[in-house]
């Protein structure tokens, strides 16, 4: 807020008071407080230089102009992405119709640098990926197309060749799918170079744009194998959750979890292992998934006359629930299903709200049979998943090494003194 300070002290801040307030634009509504410090006078004190009203419409007119310049944004970066698509489809038809070699990739992305100077994005490289780009989606924008090249055959008769040419491009850019032309062309890039994969590409390019990944996150989730471990956990989520919290649910999962931030020795204990996550939360939330807010760990549960704590509770911000999860140093066990199925009835009864969901409980454990794990949920009244975990663990270490990774023993000793 702009102010005013009338100070006989402050060279021409009285004839400036003096100005403000004979403006009639200004009269309105002024702020006037009196400065302490025996500074008197008709224009003594404060006056802001803002008339009623003024901040919320400045307000408003700033939300509204970051809001026009994000679209704008967003369709400058979908113009860039159909161009690039555009191109490769002009060059890949060229090369196949006109038996054009490589070098003609090379001498089109110095013809182009000569006829935009300065223009960034066509660089040889650059260009064979425009090529690659279309290319990975050749065959289905051929199938796309065929309806909207039958309907020109039909209108030839009522459009010049002219009006049919500048049409052309729209339905060549049918077969490319939105969540590819919504993304930045970097993104795009990693895509194309790192997951083979049609489908892939598609499920990487959608969770891109629903969570705001950037290319570094992109590229972290794709090498992780993300697609392959989606929704892969072994749960009894049909049985007890209704149809559209279900397949949410299982969609939430993953098996395995990588939790390759933790460096553990074979013989780590549970502490150790529950530990580890809440040290990184960062990353551990990171590969949870989007929607866990970290609710607490050691949560107290009183039940009866006996004492219990949950290794880590979150609740989820899309389906609306607390998910217990349980963390395991060891193989699963059947009486792991059990003892989670307590928890979440606690759970139910003692923190849940209405309105909220069913609790869903998620054990992850060192390794499972996918069998005994099946068994183990089929009966159960709760909703639990089971999967697996990977760490980097240290298995026998060379002597030159030994004294550089703490062992069990030395983490318990600085979990107790934290």
């Amino acid at each position: 807020m702009l102010r005013i300070v009338a100070d006989p002290r402050v060279p021409g801040s009285m004839k400036k008071a003096k100005k403000v307030v004979s403006d009639p634009d200004m009269r309105a509504e002024y702020d006037f407080a009196r400065m302490k410090g025996g500074v008197r006078g008709k224009y003594a004190g404060r006056i802001t230089g803002q008339p009623l009203g003024y901040a919320p419409l400045l307000a408003e007119i700033k939300a509204r102009v970051q809001v026009a310049r994000v679209k704008a944004g967003l369709a400058a970066n979908r113009e860039l992405v159909l161009l690039y698509w555009d191109i490769g489809r002009l060059i890949h038809e060229a090369q196949r119709t006109r038996g054009y070699g490589k070098q003609v990739v090379a001498r089109l992305a110095r013809d182009i640098q000569l006829a935009f100077p300065g223009i960034s994005g066509f660089s040889e490289r650059n260009v064979w990926l425009m090529r690659a780009f279309y290319a990975q989606w050749e065959s289905e924008a051929e199938i796309l197309q065929r309806p909207v090249a039958e309907s020109a055959r039909e209108g030839q008769g009522r459009s010049t060749r002219k009006e049919r040419k500048l049409q052309r491009p729209v339905a060549d850019l049918a077969g490319l799918p939105e969540a590819l032309a919504s993304l930045p062309w970097s993104h795009n890039v990693i895509l194309l170079q790192k997951v083979a994969d049609r489908d892939a590409r598609q499920l990487y390019a959608g969770k891109a744009i629903e969570h705001g990944w950037s290319r570094d996150v992109l590229a972290l989730q794709i090498g992780s194998g993300l697609h392959k471990r989606q929704g892969k956990a072994v749960t009894n989520f049909k049985a007890t959750l209704p149809p559209p919290q279900s397949d949410l649910a299982q969609g939430i999962t993953k098996d395995p979890y990588l939790f390759d931030f933790l460096t553990l020795r074979e013989d780590a204990n549970e502490r150790a292992v529950e530990s580890g996550p809440v040290e990184q939360v960062e990353k551990f939330l990171l590969e949870l998934g989007a929607g866990f807010a970290l609710v607490g760990r050691q949560v107290h549960l009183n039940v009866g006359d006996k004492d219990f704590y949950l290794d880590l509770l979150f609740y989820h911000l899309k389906l609306r629930c607390f998910i217990v999860i349980d963390l395991k140093a060891r193989e699963f066990t059947p009486e792991a299903a059990g003892k989670m199925n307590f928890y979440l009835s606690a759970v139910d009864d003692q923190r849940r709200q209405s309105g909220d969901a069913p609790s869903i409980g998620l054990i992850l454990c060192r390794s499972k049979d996918r069998v005994i794990a099946e068994y183990a949920l089929r009966d159960l009244s709760k909703p639990i998943g089971v999967s697996g975990y990977v760490t980097n663990l240290v298995g026998s270490l060379p002597k030159a090494l030994k004294g550089a990774i703490p062992t069990v023993a030395e983490l318990e000793k600085g979990l107790a003194q934290k």
